[in-house]
């Protein structure tokens, strides 16, 4: 039974754990907190990855190591936090001669006006884009065999703070008006978080992917718009009413609100098309993204347990 270890609590770390375990794998999961699912094969270990010796006792013995942790949503943070984080992981892995699988977003992508593909130019500078960059060149030199699996934005049980979580899925769920950002009919592509959590699962089984880029399995473009309509179909509810709130509103919100501000760097996203091939990756995986209506549905299901866990 092999000792695998993930980083973080949030919606991708927390699938990956459950999936590990449910394979038969040992898990050992390392939050601030000591947080994670609840199971027999997944012990919860309370770690500052940003410790060199804490990170080194806690990947003792590990065949893979999952590194799913964020920091707070703005550049200064990514910068201070992430890469230190990171050579820790790559450290302490390379010492036990084991793989580190990340996620990874399409922030780094140079030229996303064109359909981002695995051979893609990654080079964006400035802001939390630079920051990826910069996080991809580093494991790329890092002398540890890893493996990044890019996702488009996420969607999915677990998805909170994203583009369709919180915001989204529990307003359709009470039939109220959606506001997005940006274009609600431009194409976007969209992953289901447990099609990303397969995938760098199956990443780190296979050696011959070590050391490239990845795309999860995400399934075609579509617009905001049709996303609302699969979750309200999912849900047996009418489809709301979607407004979308524009580039320029953001952006004067952006001088006063720190959170719209950090959105202004990455309005290119949700304005244009912006549009994720992951055939190559689909084949070399042997995988392949989630229909929409099954995604929709387990989404939906899942923000309704959590409503119903709320009242108890």
């Amino acid at each position: 039974m092999e000792q695998m270890v993930v980083t973080g609590a949030g919606p991708v770390g927390w699938t990956v754990a459950e999936l590990l375990a449910g394979a038969g794998h040992r898990v050992r999961i390392l939050t601030r907190n000591g947080t994670g699912p609840d199971s027999q094969l997944i012990q919860r270990q309370p770690v500052d990855v940003s410790d060199p010796t804490a990170v080194t006792k806690a990947v003792e013995g590990a065949s893979a190591v999952f590194h799913c942790i964020h920091a707070a949503y703005n550049a200064d943070a990514w910068r201070r936090e992430l890469p230190r984080s990171e050579q820790n992981i790559l450290a302490a892995a390379g010492r036990e001669g084991a793989v580190v699988v990340f996620p990874e977003s399409l922030y780094s992508y140079s030229k996303p006006e064109q359909v981002m593909t695995e051979a893609g130019p990654r080079d964006a500078t400035g802001g939390k884009r630079g920051v990826r960059t910069d996080l991809l060149k580093a494991r790329e030199a890092s002398p540890t065999p890893t493996v990044s699996v890019v996702s488009a934005d996420f969607f999915g049980p677990r998805v909170l703070q994203s583009q369709m979580g919180e915001r989204v899925v529990p307003r359709v769920i009470a039939g109220r008006r959606i506001s997005v950002i940006g274009s609600a009919d431009t194409p976007h592509s969209f992953t289901y978080v447990p099609d990303l959590a397969a995938a760098l699962i199956t990443a780190a089984r296979d050696e011959r992917v070590w050391n490239t880029v990845l795309h999860a399995p995400t399934l075609r473009a579509i617009t905001q718009r049709q996303l609302v309509a699969a979750f309200a179909k999912a849900a047996g509810v009418p489809t709301p009413n979607v407004v979308a709130v524009p580039g320029w509103f953001v952006r004067v919100l952006g001088r006063v609100q720190p959170l719209m501000r950090e959105l202004t760097e990455l309005l290119y996203q949700m304005e244009h098309p912006f549009i994720m091939d992951s055939t190559a990756s689909e084949q070399r995986l042997g995988l392949a993204p989630t229909p929409l209506p099954e995604a929709a549905a387990a989404t939906v299901n899942w923000w309704r347990d959590r409503s119903v866990a709320g009242r108890r």
